[in-house]
């Protein structure tokens, strides 16, 4: 054979190869996932990274189990694909698992590929995006494929605060598989076509005798409204795929960097008039928070976090004169906006991820206190409020409070009050700073007075008044300056954009310590 035959022959060879690796289980299978209404491996990367920007890592990689004929089964890149791109022009890394092949069961040399690119990701200081899509650990491979499990939930641990982790989940994800994604930052999931639980319903039902589908057990619906293990449920995997993009858009390459800033032109006047408007008279009457963060950030910046589970809270990132900022704001229009047991979890878990990224934090509150009951009681509201305290209190990025409204008891303390390291608190003129409410203070305080009037109803009433006029209020708090400002609604935007400004370059050294212990 001439040399020119011979190198022709490895340059056929190399294109064999390619065109074999990227159609993973072959095209039967293809068309199965595409028949399931879900993307392919491939097709998933190629919508999430910038065109032409993906260079794959791994692409030949198979493997090296002989066991239960799976030595007569081979696949170039043995189940999911590897490498690295750009979104936004921004460098990511990314693994896609490839259902296609064994089900995108994970082996020894698939967990090898993703902890690969982990490794690269922490070198080079940049987040790390799985698109998951499998059915669990490769069975004929034993403890191979669970220490491959193990060596990835390692690398998450450590990457976690270094560099953002995003979880899409996009078809299975069962087992011991699921702890990965949980680790991460932020997890999304697609309705109808995707599903997270440690046990599946088959075995719920041998154990526990409880009939329950794949769907109510762990689908998306589920785990965005009950558990709040996901922070999204999308429609569809385009839809999952373009809020992933948007979610990126507001967070740091590392916990070195700051987030991306965008190019603001400041109008004539930052004023809102409409804020001047929106707290109800009556101060019982509900009314959404989301309007006043609407009115607040830039036009139509707001990307909201965990919408749909304790949503008597509210959490999400925003833009606020093209700086990226985290919001936690009461929702006064469920529950009264109390703290309860999820709103405090879901709000703590989203402080710490601001804070690990430098993202600053802005707190809008109207909060009547904590949820009372044996239910919130017993199943440790004081631990897990606790959590949300902690979390104020360890932020180091710059934090700016609002009174808007009701800022009660020790709710008053947990929602980044002065006390506890906020930078600046401001308060609406319709603010009440206070221990309670007027009427739960009133029968306490004056208990005896009004059992000895000759009209308990109308003295209780005028002590109520009495309490409101002197209490109340933001005043008291102001004079002790605890609030830096007594501010009219509309100014906050601009108050805010000053106060963000002023605090951009703040440091602040923390005692040293191995870590802490938050209440968990």
């Amino acid at each position: 054979m001439s040399q020119n035959k011979k190198h022709q022959t490895k340059i056929d060879t190399l294109a064999r190869k390619n065109a074999e690796a990227l159609l993973g289980g072959g095209q039967e299978k293809i068309n199965s996932q595409h028949k399931k209404g879900k993307l392919t491996a491939r097709e998933r990367i190629e919508l999430l990274l910038d065109e032409g920007s993906f260079e794959e890592i791994g692409r030949f990689v198979m493997h090296r189990c002989k066991d239960f004929g799976l030595d007569k089964e081979y696949y170039l890149g043995d189940g999911v694909i590897t490498g690295y791109g750009t979104v936004a022009g921004r460098l990511v890394y990314v693994f896609s698992q490839d259902f296609t092949v064994f089900g995108g069961s994970l082996s020894e040399t698939y967990a090898e590929k993703i902890c690969k690119i982990m490794d690269l990701a922490m070198k080079n200081g940049a987040p790390v995006i799985g698109l998951n899509d499998s059915g669990g650990a490769r069975i004929q491979e034993g403890v191979t494929s669970l220490a491959g499990y193990a060596d990835i939930f390692y690398r998450n641990t450590l990457a976690s605060g270094v560099i953002p982790q995003i979880s899409a989940i996009m078809g299975p994800c069962a087992g011991g598989a699921v702890y990965s994604p949980a680790i991460t930052d932020f997890i999304m999931m697609v309705e109808n076509s995707s599903y997270m639980f440690v046990t599946g319903p088959n075995v719920v039902k041998t154990v526990t005798h409880e009939e329950v589908t794949f769907e109510e057990l762990g689908g998306a619906s589920t785990h965005s409204t009950k558990s709040g293990v996901t922070h999204f449920a999308c429609a569809n995997e385009v839809e999952c795929i373009e809020q992933l993009k948007k979610l990126l858009s507001f967070m740091p390459q590392n916990c070195e960097e700051d987030a991306p800033f965008l190019p603001y032109e400041a109008p004539a006047s930052e004023l809102r008039t409409a804020l001047n408007d929106l707290i109800p008279e009556n101060p019982n009457q509900p009314y959404d928070m989301r309007e006043v963060i609407e009115h607040i950030i830039d036009e139509g910046s707001f990307l909201e976090i965990h919408k749909n589970f304790a949503e008597n809270i509210v959490v999400g990132f925003a833009r606020l004169a093209g700086r990226s900022i985290g919001i936690v704001g009461n929702q006064p229009a469920v529950l009264a906006g109390v703290l309860d047991i999820h709103s405090s979890t879901k709000a703590a878990r989203f402080v710490r991820f601001c804070d690990s990224f430098n993202i600053p934090l802005l707190v809008l509150e109207d909060v009547p206190g904590f949820l009372p009951g044996t239910d919130q009681e017993w199943n440790a509201i004081i631990t897990n409020g606790a959590k949300l305290l902690y979390a104020f209190c360890e932020a180091t990025v710059p934090r700016i409070t609002v009174i808007t409204r009701k800022a009660y008891g020790g709710a008053y303390d947990v929602m980044n009050s002065k006390h506890i390291g906020a930078d600046m608190n401001y308060a609406w003129p319709t603010a009440e700073i206070a221990v309670m409410g007027a009427k739960g203070a009133a029968e306490i305080i004056f208990k005896k007075e009004i059992q000895e009037a000759e009209n308990p109803e109308a003295k209780l009433q005028e002590k109520v008044e009495e309490y409101t006029e002197k209490f109340a209020n933001p005043y008291k708090a102001a004079h002790r300056g605890f609030i830096d400002e007594v501010i009219m609604p509309e100014q906050t935007r601009a108050k805010l954009i000053r106060a963000f400004q002023m605090l951009e370059n703040k440091v602040v050294n923390t005692p040293k310590k191995k870590h802490g212990n938050i209440p968990l």
